[in-house]
């Protein structure tokens, strides 16, 4: 196919872009008593006249670059770095329009302020949905467009000379017919004078020198020599460390506790009692994890003490028979199911799942009379500002929220449970405190993703093509407890993601959603609605293959023709894998490859995974073949390292991941019996991307997506056996 390529070498070419109305028409400022002498350009993320929470607004700036007399050019950034390479894509998108090297740009944590720092995507001030690159995008190239013509308009005043004749070039104005040089750090004071153009033309895509390229991620060094700076690494002046032991039960509280032994332990200071966890306060983690381990505590497990996950099982399959919100309607599949002599019907079932993420929750917290300090890694600020001045009864503006670059987030740091927890226990002490939470209590209690329960079914012509296609999804609502607004009519968009919008041609399609709830709070977790919804399309869409005898892939290739696209992937992924060829055989075990497809946060992803079964039903996953179309490519090396992160990520859960319950209790609390992928088990992973000219879409999130199916799918193609509950190795385990 003449349109792929393996490389990551380019993009083709697109006109140059007009852009009128996205930036401040006021003046640059001159001075910032943030960052000193210099030119700072405000900017908006979200544009003139865009919509948030399905209002429009006017043009206001929430965001600003600054560029100082060393021509050092600096990022407020709205977006926090989790591992996700957003510290390098977005100075990249400023350098590629500023012209300047991507190492002369540095970024600050953004305080809270939701105004200020609303994300275009989300409406809000957080990190998540794969949306940093595609909201930053044509805002951040447009700001450094802006400060280039402005630098060259204050040197060819300089000179006194047409700004035709100037160019701009790594960190330099260079007058064309004389040579002249001047840096940005000379010519900073005298932009800061001039207006704002109204229109500025960003680069031609054959032009740019930085996007498309890869860049060595900015937050590789500080983090391979230990000078990076995550929340768990905050050193402040009399501080003392604590650790907890909340209620095993959710919903549970203190009935007493014996503190004497704990007392005695050499660096414990004190002994806090909140409502539902106690604290110990020491003088490092080991004193206060030894006593911990020494107090005798009594809980009254309250109403869920009784709570199993054969319960929820259950109930959730009751409820998926209720009646249902109907989230897409297309023709009348009812009428075409009832008709219809080739009923296909499954029935799938994914369980809570733990974030685990490498950096266990935890907060530092200084709290005064009128003020109070947070250290933390976090994705939303501005909830964690207003969740903290609820707490104390402080100003928004009295919070402090000192943000850190984060040891993992996949959805667990939009949560702030553990930040209040942290402020309820410096309530009752004098110093500043650092909570931090071990890995049990990280794991057990976690705000898991959600349990769910998916009915689907499918009518096939005599082709085997499905002419109906229905889709009935059960399970928690996320968004109606952290974005009320967009629940609507019974309707949880993040719940049917990845299930209304598929690319394949159907002619009849029902999709159902049925609100269900356990008996705690839900979160998001890596890949949200796509994730638990391609693990069932494509699964489904493999038996109907199946059913239809054809090859899963030809089967899938001819119901893509209205979305080249995805078929672009589908094709490419196949061809590198090897579809079709032999796998080699492995002695005393089976082989098989799988494949899925997915469209979710503005890209295109089709991985082949190839898997191996043991006879006792262990499964390795060998090799996984990932495709992707995401648009525009600012830095291949994220890419690559979102797929592959993505992809282990999700390896770790399709193979074993699931929290279950007894007794109201997690029987999950570590690495032991909570399992993930290690390096010696990681299987090898290829990437490779389609070129485009379309804007970027999302990386974060879609390579965990599609993995799932992909490997589901492929234990079919090895041992005939359908998974249709993960995860698959416990499953498969059970299978006669």
């Amino acid at each position: 196919m003449d349109k792929v390529i393996e490389s990551h070498s380019g993009v083709t070419s697109t006109p140059p872009e007009r852009v009128q109305g996205n930036v401040n028409r006021r003046d640059f400022l001159k001075l910032s008593s943030l960052l000193g002498a210099g030119l700072m350009l405000e900017f908006s993320f979200l544009g003139a006249g865009c919509s948030k929470f399905g209002e429009k607004s006017s043009f206001t700036p929430n965001a600003f670059i600054h560029i100082d007399e060393d021509g050092l050019v600096t990022l407020v950034a709205h977006k926090v770095e989790m591992g996700q390479g957003t510290y390098t894509s977005m100075p990249m998108l400023i350098a590629e329009e500023l012209e300047i090297d991507v190492s002369k740009v540095r970024l600050e944590h953004a305080e809270p302020n939701e105004k200020a720092y609303a994300d275009p995507l989300l409406g809000g001030q957080l990190t998540g949905g794969s949306t940093s690159v595609r909201g930053a995008w044509k805002p951040l190239r447009e700001a450094g467009a802006t400060a280039r013509i402005m630098l060259i308009s204050a040197a060819a005043l300089e000179w006194k000379v047409d700004p035709k004749t100037c160019r701009a070039e790594n960190g330099e104005v260079i007058h064309i017919p004389t040579d002249r040089r001047l840096s940005y750090g000379d010519l900073v004071n005298e932009a800061a004078r001039l207006p704002v153009p109204e229109v500025v033309v960003l680069k031609d895509p054959k032009d740019f020198k930085v996007i498309g390229k890869p860049i060595h991620r900015l937050d590789s060094p500080s983090k391979v020599n230990g000078t990076a700076q995550f929340g768990i690494d905050v050193q402040v002046p009399d501080m003392k460390i604590a650790t907890v032991s909340a209620s095993p039960v959710f919903g549970g509280k203190i009935v007493k506790v014996s503190d004497e032994k704990a007392k005695e332990v050499k660096g414990v200071r004190q002994i806090v009692l909140i409502d539902n966890a106690v604290a110990v306060i020491a003088d490092h983690m080991w004193a206060a994890k030894q006593g911990l381990a020494a107090l005798d505590i009594q809980w009254d497990d309250g109403e869920n003490a009784s709570f199993t996950s054969e319960s929820l099982a259950k109930d959730i399959a009751e409820a998926s028979k209720g009646k249902a919100a109907v989230a897409k309607k297309v023709g009348e599949p009812g009428e075409v199911m009832a008709g219809s002599g080739r009923k296909i019907e499954a029935i799938y079932e994914q369980p809570f799942l733990a974030h685990a993420t490498m950096e266990p929750m935890n907060c530092t917290v200084h709290l005064q009379a009128d003020s109070c300090d947070i250290w933390v890694g976090t994705q939303v600020p501005t909830i964690a500002q207003g969740a903290v001045a609820k707490l104390t009864g402080l100003p928004p503006e009295k919070v402090k929220i000192h943000n850190h670059l984060l040891g993992g987030g996949f959805g667990r740091r939009l949560e702030v449970d553990f930040i209040a927890q942290a402020v309820e226990i410096a309530k009752q002490v004098d110093s500043p405190i650092k909570v931090v939470w071990s890995r049990e209590e990280d794991i057990q209690h976690d705000m898991y993703r959600p349990y769910y329960y998916d009915r689907i079914s499918a009518s096939l012509d005599e082709h085997g093509k499905p002419i109906a296609w229905s889709h009935r999804i059960t399970g928690s609502s996320i968004m109606a407890r952290f974005f009320p607004a967009y629940f609507k009519d019974g309707i949880d968009p993040d719940a049917i993601e990845g299930a209304v919008n598929l690319p394949y041609s159907t002619p009849n399609v029902l999709v159902e959603y049925i609100r269900h709830e356990p008996p705690f709070v839900t979160a998001f977790w890596r890949g949200v609605g796509p994730t638990r919804n391609c693990f069932v399309t494509e699964s489904f869409m493999d038996e109907l293959s199946v059913a239809a005898k054809k090859d899963p892939v030809e089967y899938r290739r001819a119901l893509l023709n209205e979305s080249p696209r995805a078929k672009a992937v589908l094709e490419l992924a196949a061809e590198k894998a090897g579809w079709g060829t032999p796998l080699p055989a492995v002695k005393g075990a089976k082989v098989g490859r799988g494949v899925s497809v997915l469209f979710a946060f503005g890209s295109y992803i089709a991985q082949v995974a190839e898997v191996t079964v043991s006879a006792d039903n262990e499964v390795t996953i060998n090799r996984v073949v990932c495709a992707v179309d995401c648009g525009i490519v600012v830095n291949p090396d994220t890419v690559q390292a979102q797929m592959e992160g993505g992809i282990i990520f999700g390896a770790s859960a399709a193979l074993w991941g699931e929290i279950t319950f007894n007794n109201g209790r997690a029987n999950q609390s570590n690495f032991h019996n909570y399992r993930v992928v290690r390096m010696n088990e990681a299987p090898k992973v290829e990437v490779y991307v389609v070129p485009s000219t379309e804007s970027p879409g999302g990386l974060g999130e879609p390579g965990t997506s599609a993995l799932m199916p992909a490997v589901a799918n492929a234990v079919y193609a090895a041992t005939g056996k359908r998974i249709r509950k993960l995860p698959i190795v416990s499953t498969l385990k059970t299978m006669i």
